[in-house]
This record gives structure tokens, sequence and C-alpha cells, in this order.
């Protein structure tokens, strides 16, 4: 079993030596003990561990609020706060970090453990999500290829649908030679689907593609497609059920 490696940033020595021992009985591998944000930063710079578990308040300062946000920004690292305060500003301040838990002194060995390895738990999903969605991301560069290579001559128009063609120079729609008048969204879209034409365009796809802003939703896709379908002149955009859209080849 591999030995997930900690960084303790505790100002106090006593809790440091407590908290070192109980680690170490636990299993994990606590590659450096700091008591000050200074080394601290370059510990973790160093050793790049797992985890690491920074004190809110070191030097009776807000120190550890701002560790915490270098190792969020900076280096990508889950982090536990250690903490013996209740003070409602200081927890405000401590949660725009966004930790991924949270021990109040005097901690118990078991919660520690245990907040441990929700932690570390909690960021592994967090990563995968990250790069499943990642995945999921059509490059632009690559959509420009894919309707390049759809080309019906030697211009550039690809010809979708019945009578319906996308003029790739000026990223446009036509209907029997007519232009559609379509939003930048709606024209995304239907760039995406005719790059992809017969292939299912996900949800995930459309929102990644589609959305420069983040807070897009399937919802946000489906209110797109319905005002897109009321600009074409024919119902080409097909559901795949659940999945996503797409149009016959």
């Amino acid at each position: 079993m591999v030995k997930n490696s900690i960084i303790v940033v505790e100002d106090d020595e006593i809790t440091a030596l407590n908290l070192n021992l109980s680690l170490q009985k636990h299993g994990y591998n606590v590659i450096a003990v700091c008591d000050n944000a200074t080394q601290a930063k370059n510990k973790i710079q160093a050793y790049k561990p797992d985890l690491v578990i920074i004190d809110i308040s070191l030097d009776e300062s807000n120190d550890g609020i701002e560790l915490a946000k270098v190792v969020r920004q900076k280096y990508n690292i889950p982090f536990i706060f250690l903490t013996s305060y209740s003070d409602d500003d200081i927890i405000a301040q401590a949660k725009l970090t966004e930790p991924y838990g949270y021990i109040v002194k005097p901690f118990d060995p078991n919660s520690l453990h245990a907040t441990i390895q929700m932690a570390i738990f909690k960021y592994e999903v967090e990563n995968e999500r990250k790069d499943n969605i990642d995945s999921l991301k059509v490059d632009k560069l690559n959509l420009e290829k894919l309707l390049y290579s759809k080309r019906a001559s030697d211009k550039p128009i690809v010809p979708f649908g019945d009578k319906y063609h996308l003029d790739i120079s000026v990223c446009e729609t036509f209907y029997n030679g007519k232009k559609i008048k379509l939003t930048k969204k709606e024209n995304a879209f239907l760039r995406l689907l005719v790059a992809q034409l017969g292939l299912v365009v996900s949800f995930e796809q459309a929102m990644n593609y589609v959305w420069d802003e983040s807070g897009a939703t399937e919802n946000s896709v489906r209110t797109l497609v319905w005002r897109l379908r009321n600009k074409l002149e024919t119902d080409i955009i097909k559901n795949a059920s659940g999945i996503g859209y797409y149009i016959e080849e």
C-alpha cells in the first residue's frame, strides 16, 4: 500500500509533535513539519505532497489562510485546516480558500485519519471529473479540420440536411441559398453538429464548446436547440434521448 505524503504546518511545538506521531501511526509519510508559511512554501515546492495540514492561525495571524490560498492556486494540492478558533469571521475567511476539511484542536487521532482520507478521496474524484470533462471538449482546431474535410468541392461550403449548407469561411448557415440569422451560440452549436454529421453531440460536448462562461446546464442546451429549431426551415436536428443531439449524415 502506497503511503500518502503529508506536510504539517503548525507553529505549536507540542501540537506539531502529536500530529507527526499520530500521522505516522496511521501509516502516513510525514515529509516535513513546518512552523511558518515561508518554510512551508519551500517544502511544498520541493516535495509536492499528497496533502497539507495547515494551522489557520500561524504566529497568531492569518498566515495559515494566506498559505492555503497559495497551496490551492499555485500547487493544486488538497489541504485541511487545523484550528482552535470558532470565530465566525476567521471561519468565513477560511471557507473562501475551499479547504478539504477541518480538524479542531485538540484533535482526535481517528477523526484526523478519517478527515484526511475523505479529503484525498474528494480531491481524486474532483480531478477525475475534471479529466472526464476535458476529454469531452472539442478542440476548435480539430473541429475546423473536420469541417474542411466535409467540403463538397474546393470551395468552403459544407452541405448538410436537405438544401442547407455551412460557409466555413464566413461562419454562416444558408438554406436554399438564403442566409439564416443565428446568434453566436446557435452558430457554434450548429457548426459542432455539422462537423460531426451522423454522430451524437453530447450535452457535455455542447456545454464545453458553445459556452465560454461557466454555469451552462443541460437545460441551457435544450433551450438553445429549441430556439435553433424555430429558426431552421426544416426539423433536421434529431434527439438522442438523454444523451444529446445529431444531424443525419
